[in-house]
Parts: C-alpha cells; sequence; structure tokens
C-alpha cells in the first residue's frame, strides 16, 4: 500500500478532493481516483471522505493507493481495423475512445488485447509484455492509423525512422476560431506544464516540437485543418494549437469549453501514415477514411 499525504494551500481552497489529487499524482488517473476514494481510502482531517468533498485551506489529506496487481495481458476477440498485414509490420485504424495499451483502469480492453488475439503472438517483444508490437501511440480519443511491428527487426527499424522524423505522419482536426494565416509552422518546445503535471505546454526548455498546418475549410467558429507533424511529442498538435489559442474542438483537456455538438473527445484523426518498409526498402504510404463520428461533426458545421 502506497501513501500520498499533502497539506491544502490557501489556492486551493473550494477545490474537490477528486481534481486536487489528480492533478497532484500524475501517475494516477482521475477515475482510478475515484474508485479508490470509494473503497474508503482517502482521509482528510481524520475523517473518511468522498471524491465531491470541497478543500479547505490547511487540510491534511492521506490518500492510500493498494499495490499494483501484476498485470496479466490477456488476448481478447475485441474487433479491430487491419488495413494492411506483411511478416514485419501491420496497419491498424483505432478507433476513438481505444486506450492503446493496459495501465490502470484498462486492463482488458486495449489496443494491445486485441493485437495479441488477432496477432497471435506475432508482435515485437521490445517494449515488455504490456506494450508487444507498440512502437509509437496516439491518445484514446484520437483515432487513426497506428504502425504495429510483428518482430524485433521491424521494430528497430521503425523506431529508427521515428527518430529521424522521416515517417510521414498526417492527421486532420478541428479547431476553435478562425486559424490564421491559412498555412504556417509551429516551431515550440514542448515539455510538462508546471502547474498541472497531468497535462503539456510549450515551456522553455521543453523538447523541440514542429507542426506543420494547412486550414482545409473555414467555418464560423471553427477552423478543419490538416496537421503534417515533423516531430511525435506528446499532445503535441493539442498543445500546439491550444497555445495559439485554437484549441481542438471537443478536447477535454486543452479546451474544456462546452461545444455546439457532443464529442466524445478532441476532434482529431491520424489520417495517413508513410514509412520505409524494414524488409524491402520501399516507402509505404497508407490513408484512411475519416470516421463517422468525424464526418458527421463536419456536416453539423457546414449546415
Amino acid at each position: 500500500m502506497k501513501e500520498y499525504r499533502f497539506i491544502a494551500e490557501f489556492e486551493d481552497e473550494g477545490e474537490r478532493i477528486d481534481k486536487f489529487l489528480t492533478n497532484s499524482i500524475d501517475s494516477l488517473s482521475r477515475s482510478f481516483i475515484q474508485r479508490s476514494i470509494e473503497d474508503g481510502n482517502l482521509k482528510v482531517g481524520g475523517f473518511v471522505r468522498k471524491s465531491n468533498y470541497r478543500l479547505r485551506s490547511d487540510d491534511e489529506i492521506i490518500f492510500l493507493v493498494p499495490d499494483s496487481k501484476i498485470l496479466n495481458v490477456e488476448a481478447v476477440d475485441i474487433p479491430i481495423d487491419i488495413v494492411y498485414e506483411d511478416d514485419d509490420v501491420a496497419i491498424v485504424n483505432k478507433p476513438q475512445g481505444m486506450v492503446v495499451h493496459p495501465s490502470n483502469g484498462h486492463y482488458n480492453d486495449t489496443l494491445v488485447n486485441a493485437l495479441l488475439y488477432h496477432m497471435d503472438g506475432r508482435l515485437s517483444g521490445i517494449n515488455g509484455v504490456l506494450r508487444p508490437g507498440i512502437v509509437h501511440r496516439i491518445d484514446k480519443d484520437t483515432s487513426g492509423l497506428l504502425i504495429i511491428c510483428k518482430n524485433d527487426i521491424s521494430h528497430n527499424s521503425i523506431a529508427e525512422q521515428i527518430k529521424a522524423h522521416s515517417v510521414d505522419r498526417i492527421y486532420h482536426g478541428i479547431v476553435h476560431g478562425r486559424l490564421e494565416p491559412e498555412s504556417g509552422r509551429v516551431d515550440a518546445p514542448i515539455g510538462r506544464d508546471p502547474s498541472n503535471r497531468l497535462k503539456m505546454a510549450v515551456v522553455p526548455g521543453g523538447k523541440p516540437a514542429v507542426t506543420n498546418y494547412r486550414v482545409l475549410e473555414y467555418f464560423r467558429d471553427y477552423s478543419y485543418v490538416e496537421f503534417k507533424l515533423e516531430t511525435g511529442r506528446t499532445h503535441q498538435i493539442r498543445v500546439h494549437m491550444a497555445d495559439l489559442k485554437h484549441p481542438l474542438m471537443g478536447d477535454p483537456l486543452y479546451c474544456g469549453g462546452k461545444e455546439p455538438v457532443k464529442c466524445e473527445g478532441q476532434i482529431l484523426h491520424a489520417k495517413t501514415i508513410g514509412f520505409t518498409s524494414p524488409s524491402t526498402g520501399e516507402h509505404k504510404v497508407f490513408d484512411s477514411q475519416l470516421p463517422d463520428y468525424f464526418n458527421k461533426i463536419l456536416n453539423y458545421l457546414r449546415n
């Protein structure tokens, strides 16, 4: 059992305890923290509290996290869209809402669980038992194309291409406001947000991050944009657009405002991916159709 202790500061007055803990412990999700609180693992001022407890200045907080259980990653028959497959790699079109690999709160419903079933164990092992075949990731609520490596040789090859920025990655997204100029290059370093460890931000001394963009269509309050990545930092497009004051539509972390239509997360799709085949040296490019959720929102904005 791991114990976390905090003392609430004056500026924490009135904040929900589950939100406070989420911002204070970056390794745990809010849903995991809420479940732990429901199990009686939180005390404030010596009393067991619920997730909706609002802090007072100088509150003494004790939060207990049970020891992690050893994960046994199972093959699960979850339908996935495999758009291409050979002896080295597979290209998978991940749906919005699917987590890529197991983590707290997601043990048997991830892309890795599905890959173990559909690939019958033929996946690279370089990233360990929790991330077989995974050489790069996209966020849970971002849909689109991922390269899956089926052996360690292909994994090393694709990893080197990613490191050299030679993998083509093109995304489509919808951002707030009229993004101008119509095309541009955002070169701004990204690191952990010093005020919220769940978020990334443009910060001095961060890792180099470059996003090229081109507006495809303007709407009254939004812009439909194509993004081409030169680097692949965590939340890169989301952070760069938020820093330009044009956050992605539906982004729960970097936007937070109400939208005119229901969104299940940021409206962002990894549409195109290109790389050099590890075995043949041929340059391969794969493109995907926009998913239904994305087209429905486009149609709404157009009408």
